[in-house]
């Protein structure tokens, strides 16, 4: 990355490119991409890597955390553009209201799902706070607290189970 950032030399990026493309469009893939989406926003991730590779900061992240992250962020702006409704799919009116009853089973549900974080081990309900409360990435919570990525895994993995069995 050094040299691609330094000397923008092209072998190294076509290295880095051939190491990183695949992972990212898999990784896109994963978080529910079409494949031709997918690839298409690898590409443009690759192109983006290239052209801010000026940016790249070894003491501030490692190569594939710069690389994912800039992927995450295309990725969430992708979703954001098909979320957008087309203007002929906006609704007109006004919305549905809740009746008293929907309010009060909604309230208990939040207080219920409270609860439940609150009685995790507190190893547990710090990553799942952090990767759902602090929007982080797995990568991005093993760098920040320094556990391996697998631990952090596992964690929220075991936290999510004991939520699931708490809000049955």
């Amino acid at each position: 990355m050094r040299r691609i950032r330094d000397d923008r030399d092209r072998a190294a990026f076509a290295a880095l490119f051939g190491h990183f493309a695949p992972r990212v469009k898999a990784f896109l893939v994963k978080s529910g991409a079409e494949p031709s989406v997918a690839e298409d926003c690898a590409q443009d991730v690759m192109v983006t890597v290239w052209r801010k590779a000026h940016l790249f900061d070894p003491s501030r992240a490692s190569v594939a955390t710069w690389v994912f992250t800039i992927a995450r962020n295309r990725r969430i702006d992708l979703l954001r553009r098909d979320r957008r409704p087309e203007p002929e799919d906006l609704t007109w009116g006004p919305s549905h209201e809740p009746d008293q009853s929907e309010v009060v089973e909604m309230n208990q549900e939040t207080e219920r799902l409270g609860a439940a974080i609150a009685s995790l081990p507190e190893k547990q309900r710090l990553l799942i706070e952090k990767a759902f409360y602090g929007d982080l990435s797995h990568r991005e919570i093993a760098d920040i607290t320094g556990l391996p990525l697998g631990t952090i895994k596992s964690r929220i993995r075991l936290a999510l189970d004991r939520l699931r069995h708490a809000m049955r």
